[in-house]
């Protein structure tokens, strides 16, 4: 029986495994090695602090900060303002992100409606939050309305162009494959389009929580009677940096979870993507 020689013919196929990355001691690692240059920081904060190497009006230590924090929890100031500012981002969040959703569907749908659209959204988006933030409380005084639209104006334009963009960048084979099976328009959108684009789409959700809550600062610290913007310019005119500082650190918080939160929910969408892990 002769022997057959596949050496220089046959294709080598490697098989590459993915080792778990979601076991409680790898998430406990990563946990840890992004807590080292914070808790590191902190530590050499704290004890500049403690030999008053650092003027406390300057920058105050960090358990002046805590102490401060923990000195509105217990008066339930923190849960009054945090409530009133979570509430505001949310409604200012969901307002400009469908508005922006719905402008990035049938801008990246329909090429008519984009030649009579984008070009002026193009221009608006251009304009910073800082600009447009005075004339939006001429226009609607010192209320939650002005609030609200300055969150808005902020929260639109990420999903707006991460939709349109997703959508547009949709492969064409995807279209002549609908073709093929006979699919009308909504099937076509339904599982084709909208599937395909979903990566942009949640990115830009994504961005437009971190620019919504970012708006929310700006709106709350023009002018405002509640919420954490307005601990911090309370803060500011009575000369206590602390509450300044613990303002500052609440915002950083609940950004960050809230970041941390839709990642979570991005990766339950997304599964099926086979991204590398590094």
């Amino acid at each position: 029986m002769e022997a057959k020689d596949y050496s220089g013919t046959a294709a080598v196929r490697v098989k590459t495994v993915r080792q778990p990355v979601n076991s409680s001691s790898g998430i406990l690692a990563n946990l840890a090695t992004g807590a080292a240059i914070p808790v590191g920081v902190i530590f050499l904060w704290q004890l500049a602090g403690s030999f008053g190497w650092i003027s406390p009006q300057f920058l105050p230590a960090p358990l002046a900060i805590f102490r401060a924090l923990a000195g509105l929890a217990a008066s339930g100031e923190l849960i009054h303002h945090l409530g009133v500012s979570l509430g505001r981002a949310g409604a200012g969040f969901v307002l400009g992100g469908c508005l922006g959703l719905v402008l990035g569907l049938l801008n990246g749908l329909f090429r008519k409606v984009e030649y009579l659209l984008d070009p002026s959204i193009q221009v608006l988006r251009l304009v910073p939050h800082l600009a447009i933030a005075p004339l939006i409380i001429l226009w609607f005084g010192f209320g939650e309305v002005s609030k609200i639209v300055i969150i808005m104006s902020g929260a639109f334009f990420p999903l707006y162009i991460h939709t349109f963009m997703g959508i547009r960048g949709v492969d064409n084979k995807l279209f002549e494959v609908a073709r093929v099976l006979g699919f009308n328009s909504y099937q076509t959108l339904h599982r084709l389009i909208l599937p395909a684009a979903l990566p942009g789409i949640l990115l830009g959700l994504r961005l437009s929580l971190a620019v919504a809550w970012i708006g929310l600062v700006v709106a709350e610290l023009i002018g405002s009677q509640s919420g954490v913007g307005f601990l911090i310019n309370e803060g500011k005119q009575n000369s206590n940096t602390e509450i300044v500082f613990a303002g500052i650190l609440i915002f950083a918080i609940v950004g960050k979870l809230i970041d941390s939160l839709f990642r979570v929910i991005e990766r339950r969408f997304l599964f099926w993507r086979d991204n590398y892990q590094g």
